[in-house]
């Protein structure tokens, strides 16, 4: 059974039908500017000789940087902006992501390979110990309009651009007029403010201190969703529901 799917960058002639290089659990793939020393060639002056290793380890996997020089980046497009950075000559270093880009500096260029472990263990069962239930970490109703202002600002990096700047308020309120024939800006920035509060990334009014607004409160807001999978790209299906789906 493959757990590792390797995707590596494009050329010109495979646009469209990209190689998908597959690793079952212990199986090792090695990448870097020579053909005949590794098993996947990157025909890139930038890039070294022998420049890294990629080991499939069951449920997750492993990245060895053989360069002498460059730190590779290994993002998570579905984390806004989460990351590992992986330093020259480290060995093994876990990533945790079940879809990755290794970003390779390559004199100038920044190449990505993809990586997707879509192989992943979980918990089964719903036994476990007596007594109350464990009070949920960030309490969310996907039916409130809430949820879809924090959605359509979740959008853009749920649509697999992790650095993408974050739409504006009047851009939320157009996003979500289809379901909301009534948003507007002032509305959508009370909800905006009532999910900092919600979120606990600012005190409520009847707490909080007299002083200016919280800055990136937005660029929180979605940090903190993205982070701990508040919204996921499923969750998208609220900026299209009819109107009456969604309630104040």
């Amino acid at each position: 059974m493959y757990s590792i799917i390797v995707v590596p960058p494009p050329t010109t002639e495979d646009e469209r039908n990209r190689t998908q290089l597959r690793l079952a659990p212990g199986e090792r793939l090695t990448f870097g500017r020579s053909a005949h020393d590794n098993d996947l060639p990157i025909t890139h002056d930038g890039v070294s000789r022998r420049a890294g290793e990629i080991t499939a380890q069951g449920a997750f996997w492993i990245l060895s940087n053989l360069s002498r020089e460059q730190t590779y980046v290994v993002e998570n497009p579905e984390g806004a902006g989460e990351h590992v950075k992986v330093a020259p000559g480290r060995l093994d270093a876990p990533i945790p992501f079940e879809f990755s880009r290794i970003v390779l500096p390559a004199a100038g260029d920044l190449l990505a390979l993809e990586v997707w472990a879509p192989r992943h263990d979980y918990l089964s069962g719903s036994g476990g110990l007596d007594g109350a239930t464990t009070a949920p970490a960030f309490s969310v109703d996907r039916t409130k309009r809430y949820f879809a202002v924090l959605a359509a600002l979740c959008e853009p990096r749920l649509r697999g651009t992790p650095h993408a700047p974050l739409p504006t308020v009047d851009q939320v309120a157009e996003r979500l007029r289809p379901s909301w024939p009534a948003a507007s800006r002032t509305a959508v920035q009370w909800n905006i403010d009532y999910l900092a509060v919600k979120l606990r990334l600012k005190p409520g009014p009847e707490s909080a201190d007299t002083g200016p607004r919280l800055n990136g409160k937005k660029e929180s807001l979605v940090s903190l969703a993205l982070r701990f999978d508040l919204v996921r790209e499923d969750d998208l299906v609220v900026l299209a529901a009819p109107s009456g789906r969604v309630t104040r």
